[in-house]
């Protein structure tokens, strides 16, 4: 009775456990959201298959070159084998000989060994290239993946802390609501001014059910970009003011662009490679392809004539000779595609370049923005607390506090717009820059 008793137990603090485990919380800084993503994301995930492919690539086309051994079995059954008489027919002592036997079985053993082939050469380097391809697509997969985390990360900091200021306003309006409902009690200020102040309540309860909507989309939206379970609970341990480095961004904006860094050029470039290796390789069609064989072949069974050789070594040699201008017109096309991604290269150097600096200047022109915000909003809220101090007091009227109020509300929702638009920016920029650590 024992036995059953610990395993089920045993099976109990083992499910209970798993349970705790699963409810644990997932404590994340940006940096360490970035390097989860890194190593969960599914894009990533199928880049790195996709590499992997490619360095497969390389071994199949290399093996090409290499000896390549086939074996063949063969099974006959001859229904009438063919006879030859040597001698005079009426003759008894005239003897038939059989040229082959009713039933046999072949064993055939091919070696062989490609000596020379233009298109092999060239197209063992263009393998190594499509590896490169792959290895930057995943460059450029990761680039993405975290600027889209520093989004998204950023982005929920901007709610939470939208939610956490519109929540103490909640505070204080409630509170001043019902100190404003007791002086109506007493007859000292009208019901207009209950009404004013339930109206401004209402309003901010609707922000805040907008801002609270938005964080919980924004950290449903982390999870599939970090590639972890959708009941996954997640803490992000930065602080919004960890994030806003107004001197990391003044340094960005100076910064000199270094164009061979961006994962795009590389890519372009890369492209480049590929077509001049293809251009080679139909102007390989031109050469010959010489390659050697050796073959074996053994019978179980031998006919008493057997003329074919066992063991036969030889060389073929495939000499391209007259094609109409196939192989001509192939080539011009070659050369057209070629050139077509030489323009290319050149245009997204230009359009980089130009990139580069318009993300710098709008970099510039958010940083501005947000300094101004942040102004405003620390006006706004100035103007705001004594407006409500005076209205306690009875010097300002309702309307006066409700407008007040809506203005410290709309700066502050300009004042955290303007802290996404230049986090965005920056994250726009440091992609752009390679800046990165990936």
């Amino acid at each position: 009775m024992k036995s059953p008793i610990t395993f089920f137990l045993l099976a109990f603090f083992v499910s209970v456990s798993s349970m705790v485990s699963a409810q644990e919380k997932l404590e994340l800084s940006m940096e360490q959201a970035r390097q989860y993503a890194l190593n969960n994301n599914t894009d990533i995930k199928n880049s790195i298959l996709s590499l992997e492919s490619a360095n497969k690539k390389i071994w199949e086309t290399t093996a090409i070159g290499l000896p390549q051994v086939t074996a063949k079995a063969a099974y006959q059954n001859i229904f009438k084998v063919p006879t030859v008489m040597f001698g005079d027919p009426n003759d008894p002592n005239t003897q038939e000989i059989a040229l082959g036997v009713k039933e046999n079985t072949t064993v055939d053993f091919t070696v062989s060994q490609l000596l020379f082939s233009g298109a092999y050469i060239v197209g063992l380097q263009a393998s190594r290239i499509y590896y490169q391809l792959s290895n930057q697509s995943l460059t450029k997969t990761r680039t993405e993946i975290v600027e889209t985390i520093n989004d998204t990360y950023t982005m929920i900091l901007v709610a939470e802390e939208s939610s956490k200021i519109l929540r103490d306003n909640l505070t204080n309006v409630s509170k001043t609501l019902d100190e404003i409902k007791a002086m109506h009690q007493e007859g000292f200020v009208e019901i207009t001014d209950v009404d004013q102040l339930e109206l401004s309540l209402n309003s901010i309860k609707n922000s805040l059910a907008q801002v609270d909507n938005n964080t919980d989309l924004g950290y449903r939206l982390l999870k599939i970009q970090l590639g972890i379970d959708p009941a996954q609970q997640i803490v992000l341990t930065n602080k919004l003011e960890e994030v806003v480095n107004v001197d990391a961004i003044s340094n960005a904006i100076s910064s000199e662009f270094n164009i061979e860094k961006n994962i795009d050029f590389q890519l372009v470039k890369t492209q480049e490679k590929l077509a001049l290796l293809d251009l080679r390789r139909e102007r390989t069609e031109y050469l010959p392809t010489v390659s050697a064989f050796y073959n074996r072949t053994e019978k179980m069974n031998k006919p008493e004539f057997d003329f074919a050789p066992k063991d036969v070594f030889g060389v073929n040699v495939s000499l391209p000779i007259f094609s109409s201008g196939q192989r001509m017109a192939k080539v011009s096309q070659k050369k057209l595609a070629y050139k077509q991604v030489q323009n290319s290269r050149e245009f997204v150097s230009r359009s980089l370049s130009l990139q580069a600096q318009q993300y710098q200047y709008d970099l510039g022109i958010k940083m501005s923005m947000y300094q101004n915000q942040k102004k405003s909003m620390d006006l706004s809220k100035q103007i705001y607390e004594r407006t409500l101090l005076k209205y306690k007091e009875g010097v300002s009227s309702s309307m006066d506090l409700m407008n007040a109020q809506n203005q410290y509300l709309l700066s502050l929702s300009s004042y955290y717009q303007s802290i996404f638009d230049m986090i965005k920016s920056k994250n726009k920029l440091d992609k752009t820059f390679s800046n990165y650590a990936l």
